[in-house]
């Protein structure tokens, strides 16, 4: 006959103390006698005693707090994030967790600090976001560890902290899977293929460039990279830089989107009266679905929010559980083109292709 799982009835029992003895022990409430604090510790190694956390939380109606900082601004993939969780906020308090979403503007540091800052004195259970690689972000990640929240970075990690994981996708093998497939459509013929990223500091944005670029300097060179385009995950300032820099460069091939702002990029190609270049972009929302749809594009990396959340959620619940975590698995991208893309979502999911 298989042995049973012990009990806290079993752990008091063995100890030689009371039920609410060993419940204070099992859950560091104090107020416990260190001799009867020894022989509950012993008890539970006799036994192999494992305590239910759920069950624990359930009695002691706990609700877990965890906040998400997403950047705020016309960048349609951060849009999906935030739509993400505010459809999964009334499923996850049947489970007892409250979601916070944060919003704060894009690439600003200090913006950021504040909100971390807040967040800390709110004593929230855990934090997961999307960060930037500045030392007063890296300060305020390590305040909070420090402080006992767990602590995720979400889609770009950041250089310098130590938060608890990273969930998102690995970058530079998203970049080096751009710049094969870029490889494959020039086939045996020469190219330059421009980049545009957010700003050049960012450290996904950097990593998938460095990626494409490997992967073309592999490759004997036939294929080379242009001087980039910032355009700060703004439509119309990628718009502008696409449509001059396409004016004044007439080899350029192809083009590789490691950033937002594709929505101006989609405009200026189908402005064009002539062939468009070959073109590679990150994140299906719904200018780059239906760019992919007519034909404007070739190939969308979409790195899998839905996935994204749903790992940081299990990651932060458990980090607060103080159970053992292994370093979460990248996100494996998904690689679309016009012949499987996804069932059509609501456009609410996917955000609005005019004003991104």
């Amino acid at each position: 006959m298989d042995r049973q799982t012990p009990t806290l009835s079993d752990v008091a029992r063995r100890a030689g103390v009371s039920y609410a003895t060993a419940d204070r022990v099992i859950n560091n409430r104090g107020g416990v006698a260190e001799k009867s604090v020894r022989r509950v510790r012993a008890a539970i190694e006799d036994l192999g005693y494992v305590r239910n956390v759920a069950a624990a939380n359930l009695a002691q109606k706990r609700t877990y707090r965890f906040a998400f900082v997403i950047p705020e601004g016309p960048n349609s993939f951060f849009r999906r994030l935030r739509n993400i969780l505010e459809t999964a906020r009334p499923e996850m308090l049947v489970s007892r967790v409250a979601l916070m979403v944060e919003s704060v503007a894009a690439f600003d540091a200090a913006a950021l600090v504040g909100c971390l800052e807040r967040l800390a004195e709110d004593k929230v259970d855990g934090v997961a976001l999307v960060g930037t690689d500045d030392a007063r972000v890296c300060a305020a990640i390590d305040a909070l560890r420090a402080q006992g929240m767990a602590v995720l970075t979400l889609v770009a990690d950041v250089q310098g902290a130590r938060p608890d994981g990273y969930v998102g996708i690995d970058n530079t093998i998203a970049g080096r899977t751009a710049g094969r497939l870029l490889l494959l459509a020039h086939g045996d013929r020469g190219g330059r293929v421009l980049p545009i990223v957010g700003v050049a500091t960012a450290h996904d944005h950097a990593e998938r460039l460095a990626g494409m670029q490997d992967t073309l300097a592999e490759a004997g060179g036939r294929v080379t990279s242009a001087p980039l385009i910032e355009g700060r995950d703004r439509h119309d300032i990628v718009e502008a830089e696409l449509h001059r820099r396409l004016a004044e460069d007439p080899e350029i091939t192809a083009i590789y989107s490691a950033g937002a702002g594709n929505a101006g990029l989609v405009r200026v190609l189908a402005r064009r009266a002539e062939g468009r270049p070959i073109v590679v972009l990150h994140e299906l929302v719904a200018h780059s679905r239906q760019a992919l749809e007519t034909g404007l594009v070739d190939v969308v990396i979409d790195q899998r929010p839905e996935d994204e959340i749903q790992t940081a959620l299990e990651c932060l619940r458990a980090m607060a559980d103080r159970r053992d975590l292994a370093a979460p698995a990248p996100i494996v991208p998904a690689i679309y083109l016009r012949e499987n893309l996804p069932p059509a979502a609501e456009a609410s999911q996917f955000g609005d292709p005019v004003h991104e």
